[in-house]
């Protein structure tokens, strides 16, 4: 890659690993060149900069490859953090991390047997009330402040939040009569942001030889 050409983002708007990387881009102010993935159909390209064949995939101006949405965050928003994404009101940057691993981690293996319960012997029901433990303990967090980690939205927040409202996607009805009144607004807020549609911008496929997508969207 030229050492003047914008980075490269590899990502599908529906991944929440790769909405999670482009809400970040969007809030540094992290120019890139997207370039849309058909998962089943992944471009050459993609998978030679990164075996792992996942989004998103980021090829830094450099030509350094970022393979995890937690690595793309966190450069973005190393470069430039106007919306303090990296200074939470209360705890540490390594709290927020600890937060978006016990997600990562422990979270998103249920959403997923809650999500695909044919796939999963302990799916279903059995899985939603597993995972339904983390989205108490977000409610709780979500009683003292109006963010997971205080006054303002932050890494922990972004990285979280696309998990969450895949889950209360499975079966929103369920979801929405769940006593989590603090952790619904917070959803709702989220998804009903202006952030959050520019994340969710949709573009057309990309294909070899075609030029990618200026990103963030104006």
């Amino acid at each position: 890659m030229p050492a003047t050409a914008l980075p490269v983002l590899y990502s599908f708007r529906r991944c929440p690993y790769a909405m999670r990387a482009r809400l970040a881009l969007i809030a540094s102010g992290q120019r890139c060149e997207l370039r849309e993935v058909v998962l089943k159909n992944k471009p050459a390209e993609m998978l030679a900069a990164s075996p792992k064949a996942t989004v998103p995939v980021l090829l830094t101006e450099d030509g350094t490859v970022l393979e995890q949405s937690l690595d793309v965050m966190l450069w973005a928003l190393r470069r430039n953090d106007p919306l303090r994404w990296l200074q939470p009101g209360t705890g540490t940057l390594q709290d927020m991390l600890a937060l978006v691993a016990i997600c990562d981690d422990g979270f998103k293996p249920q959403l997923d047997r809650y999500k695909y319960p044919d796939r999963h012997a302990d799916g279903g029901e059995p899985a939603r009330e597993r995972g339904a433990q983390f989205l108490r303990d977000l409610e709780t967090r979500l009683s003292t402040s109006p963010h997971l980690t205080g006054a303002h939205a932050t890494l922990a927040d972004a990285a979280v939040m696309p998990f969450v409202r895949q889950f209360a996607m499975v079966e929103p009805a369920w979801f929405d009569a769940q006593p989590w009144p603090r952790l619904q607004a917070w959803l709702s807020g989220w998804t009903a942001s202006d952030l959050f549609e520019r994340a969710m911008h949709k573009y057309a496929p990309w294909k070899t030889g075609d030029a990618g997508v200026s990103f963030p969207p104006i």
